[in-house]
């Protein structure tokens, strides 16, 4: 499975981005979909995943109310919504495939190349 993630780029304190990720090869509809991200000098962490059909997501607390994953299956894409940003949220965002969900980096095999999210405030 390769993963193209794009949509970051640089916006104020309480605005709004939303982040795509397109999958090629394997079976998109069969994996879990997630979303990490990396601040400077930090792990990366957590942010979202999402079920195989959409219907169940889980998010670390730092981000729920004001971020929402989602993934549309014909198009092997998966989003992620991010309003009311904050300038803790400015990291690298990576999108992520595997076939079981999971919270630790370990848990995912497919990874996509990142984007720079930045919130200044």
């Amino acid at each position: 499975v390769l993963l193209q993630a794009y949509g970051g780029g640089l916006v104020q304190a309480g605005g709004s981005l939303r982040l795509s990720c397109a999958a090629s090869g394997g079976i998109f509809s069969s994996n879990f979909m997630g979303w990490f991200r990396q601040a400077p000098g930090k792990d990366r962490k957590f942010v979202a995943v999402i079920s195989r059909d959409g219907s169940v997501a889980n998010y670390v607390s730092a981000v729920t109310g004001r971020f929402t994953i989602s993934r549309d299956n014909d198009k092997k894409t998966v989003y992620l919504q991010m309003t009311s940003l904050k300038p803790e949220d400015t990291a690298i965002y990576y999108c992520t495939a595997g076939p079981a969900a999971g919270l630790s980096v370990q848990s995912y095999p497919y990874w996509g190349q990142g984007t720079q999210v930045t919130v200044s405030s």
